[in-house]
């Protein structure tokens, strides 16, 4: 197995989680053998501190506040195409494997895995290879495709957004001033959702979210 002692220089990484006790804990193990340069809490805060800081790697969870992972990581990935992602997750779903694989090189490690997998995470995809854990390794990943379609099937990414933060309990004139749009432009996509989707009401938007793994349960 590779690890720690395989990097050839310390890797400049970047954590991106919610949870304080998560973040503390990786930065304790990466510390020995990475430069942590920064730790954020949520998606849209990880878009700002990664383009000033520039990371090689960013670990972060799917799961996160204001923006999730996977949309956080595709938006960095147009402008920062050296750095690389390592999804760290609870998640052990194949479909959002798959969605992560649509990115490049990246990994994909599930939260209750040991430390030296994170670290043969981070080994693989500096060298430019993905790194899934072995849980979700189908035989042929020939399917990914279809499987990524399936978790971003036709949500639009300004929907995407509009429905996370509304999921998260966001007043309109919140998630206006959050995405820099009218909250007339909020209503808009929130009634195209739930009439796209058949969404009766905001239980049912929040479920549906949930769903998507847009938000946490």
């Amino acid at each position: 197995m590779q690890n720690s002692n395989k990097f050839t220089t310390r890797p400049r990484v970047v954590i991106a989680d919610d949870h304080n006790i998560v973040a503390e804990g990786l930065h304790s193990l990466l510390e020995k053998s990475c430069d942590v340069i920064g730790i954020v809490r949520d998606g849209r805060e990880l878009l700002v501190e990664a383009q000033k800081l520039k990371p090689d790697v960013v670990i972060l969870d799917i799961g996160m506040p204001l923006l999730n992972g996977l949309d956080a990581a595709g938006r960095l990935k147009a402008s920062l195409p050296d750095t690389k992602f390592v999804f760290l997750t609870m998640k052990d779903d194949a479909n959002l494997a798959a969605a992560a694989l649509n990115l490049g090189a990246v990994g994909y490690v599930l939260k209750n895995a040991a430390a030296s997998e994170l670290l043969n995470a981070v080994y693989e995809v500096l060298q430019g290879r993905s790194y899934i854990t072995q849980k979700l390794r189908p035989e042929n990943w020939a399917v990914r495709e279809a499987r990524a379609r399936q978790f971003s099937k036709e949500l639009t990414p300004r929907q995407q957004e509009v429905l996370q933060l509304l999921a998260e309990g966001r007043s309109m004139k919140e998630i206006a001033a959050i995405l820099k749009v009218s909250e007339k432009t909020v209503m808009f996509h929130k009634y195209h959702i739930m009439e796209l989707f058949n969404l009766k009401n905001n239980a049912e938007l929040v479920l549906f979210a949930l769903n998507r793994h847009l938000i946490s349960s």
